[in-house]
């Protein structure tokens, strides 16, 4: 019998949490889902979920990609935000993909397929 994963659950590690937490609430649009300790966690899809953590020696070592459809909608909501990214890239297989780094240089970036 074969094991799967069913769920994703991923940590960015910050150096101050409160910062953070304002941060990632105008990056996701929207309040924490839970706070479970120092766990700050933000439902992104049904079996996903991405938490900060106060982690100050390993703050800005994060990477996370976000495939997403929409991409220049959402840039424009965290523009809104005061949010800024690096410019977007095209791959040479149609895809569009975007560095956000966080205030700690935590490295968030979304992915957009040529077929979104």
């Amino acid at each position: 019998m074969q094991g799967s994963i069913t769920h994703l659950i991923a940590g960015v590690p910050v150096s101050e949490l409160h910062a953070a937490i304002d941060w990632y609430t105008r990056f996701f649009g929207r309040p924490p889902d839970l706070r479970a300790g120092d766990e700050i966690l933000w439902d992104i899809d049904e079996h996903a979920t991405l938490f900060i953590e106060p982690d100050p020696a390993h703050a800005g070592a994060g990477r996370v990609t976000f495939g997403v459809s929409g991409l220049d909608a959402i840039l424009e909501r965290l523009a809104a935000g005061g949010i800024d990214h690096e410019p977007v890239e095209t791959y040479s297989n149609g895809v569009r993909h975007v560095m956000v780094p966080d205030p700690d240089g935590n490295a968030l970036a979304f992915a957009e397929s040529p077929t979104s």
